[in-house]
């Protein structure tokens, strides 16, 4: 099996009961507990966060993973390493003072509504800070592509978090104040295994020296960091301008719906993690045969196991809705809908921002978010404002759709390639009819019970088309190799004595 199927599977294992564990803090224990209120608020929170944080790393992450594999001495790695370690700190010293004149000015910008996240604004940068730092460290495991336990850390770790600090708050042992306290307390416990952990992996000789090509170094640091942060705001600013527009308890309505969406994407998440180091470095060969191997095995793969997940969340939204049973969530049923149909156009893509973001040409990617950015402020100020959390998805799908469409026609015209193939007509037909199917059949049954019942038809007719139709070369050798293995293993019991 090769390296980045193998680490693939890993990395999805993880993320999957990483989201089963989200599943649970989303859909359940939040709404139960703490309530849609104080929910909306940690999601704005770390929301908020997240939109400070590419201002913080300014690229450092991405530029770790492109020129890396560039330099042939230890030493210009090491270089490398150590300066992406500390040009993060004179961004923090520069930003200090900055937050702390325009306190008044940021606080108003985050929100004229709900006040309450005032106290948190030390919260707030302290969080974007240690999530920089930590996004800085898995990019150092990535190139020495050993993402597994960096993807544990980045994935698992924050949704089991939260998971023991509500079970906390529901025990009466903290309260909502000291579950924000110590959530950043388990941010900065995740920073210091990172750390620890990449050591272990990789000790580099201390020597403060400027990196070689420094210059070129900088000018992708700034694009990447504007796009970064245009991207930022494609992600989050959605939410955090529901929480300005909106009552408090819409963003919890909202980000219940859009994290069952994006468990479309956890497939691509473990898969990109290894194949981008493996990009930039087929980039820095200028080997474009295998850039398009790379692209069209991780977008027919995605789109398999991506539009599975597709149809087993779509068919089971009204169950899914029944077994959460919380007033006004299920407001936000469209909202999925939606969303899960960008996310898997996203993900059809394959590795393709891998090749952007690692080529001569990532000064796109900063047009193309930049452009994305603004359009998402506009629409979701005007369809906010009009249609609610539903016009907030809507606004989502028309940038993701802008932008995916973009960066297919600049892979077409700078490298001569693109992800599809007749194999993904064919997948995307099966995805249709197989939906459509499971759709048609109606059991009188409990909705866990229904939900389960119709992933599993949906599975076994899904799995049993795809393996015979041969759409995926890694797919059907996994089937092979486990059947192979489940008629060796019986062989074995029945042919002992």
């Amino acid at each position: 099996m090769s390296l980045i199927a193998k680490q693939s599977i890993y990395n999805f294992i993880t993320i999957s009961i990483a989201f089963v564990i989200g599943a649970i803090n989303t859909l359940f224990l939040y709404p139960s507990y703490p309530g849609k209120e104080f929910q909306g608020l940690v999601v704005a929170l770390l929301a908020t966060s997240n939109l400070l944080q590419p201002f913080i790393s300014f690229g450092c992450q991405h530029a770790l993973i492109k020129f890396y594999s560039s330099y042939s001495s230890k030493e210009d790695r090491d270089n490398l390493l150590w300066f992406s370690i500390y040009f993060p700190l004179i961004i923090i010293l520069a930003l200090v003072p900055i937050v702390t004149f325009l306190k008044p000015q940021i606080i108003s910008f985050i929100t004229n509504v709900n006040l309450e996240i005032e106290k948190y604004l030390k919260m707030i940068f302290y969080i974007a800070i240690l999530t920089a730092y930590f996004e800085i460290f898995f990019s150092w495991l990535r190139i020495q592509l050993k993402t597994i336990f960096g993807n544990f850390l980045k994935e698992f770790y924050p949704r089991l978090l939260i998971f023991s600090l509500l079970m906390f708050f529901i025990l009466g042992l903290i309260n909502l104040d000291q579950f924000i306290n110590f959530l950043l307390v388990g941010y900065f416990i995740r920073l210091l295994i990172v750390i620890i952990y990449c050591f272990y992996i990789y000790t580099p000789s201390f020597k403060i020296k400027l990196p070689k090509n420094l210059s070129s170094i900088l000018k992708y640091n700034i694009l990447i960091f504007l796009s970064g942060a245009a991207a930022s705001i494609i992600l989050d600013i959605d939410k955090s301008m529901i929480y300005s527009i909106l009552k408090v308890e819409n963003v919890a309505f909202y980000v219940v719906a859009l994290f069952i969406a994006t468990v479309i994407e956890a497939p691509g998440r473990g898969l990109f993690q290894i194949s981008s180091p493996l990009v930039a470095s087929a980039i820095n060969n200028n080997d474009i045969k295998r850039l398009e191997v790379l692209l069209k095995k991780t977008s027919i793969n995605l789109i398999i196991v991506c539009g599975f997940v597709f149809i087993v969340i779509n068919s089971n939204l009204i169950e899914l809705y029944q077994v959460i049973n919380q007033d006004g969530y299920s407001n936000a049923l469209s909202v999925i809908w939606i969303v899960s149909i960008g996310k898997l156009f996203s993900m059809s893509m394959g590795c393709i921002n891998n090749i952007i973001s690692n080529s001569k040409y990532y000064p796109y990617i900063f047009w193309f978010s930049l452009i994305s950015g603004f359009s998402a402020i506009i629409l979701n100020l005007l369809l906010i404002e009009k249609y609610g959390i539903v016009g907030a998805a809507c606004a989502t799908l028309a940038v993701i759709s802008f932008i995916n469409i973009c960066k297919l026609i600049l892979i077409l015209v700078k490298f001569k390639i693109h992800p599809y193939s007749h194999k993904t007509i064919y997948a995307f037909m099966l995805i249709i009819i197989v939906f459509y199917i499971i759709n048609q059949m109606s059991f009188e049954l409990n909705p866990i019970l229904l939900i389960l019942t119709k992933s599993i038809i949906s599975f076994i007719v899904f799995s049993f088309f795809i393996i015979k139709l041969k759409l995926s070369e890694n797919l059907n050798q996994i089937y092979n190799k486990g059947l192979t293995g489940s008629i060796q293993l019986l062989y074995k019991v029945f042919s002992s004595k």
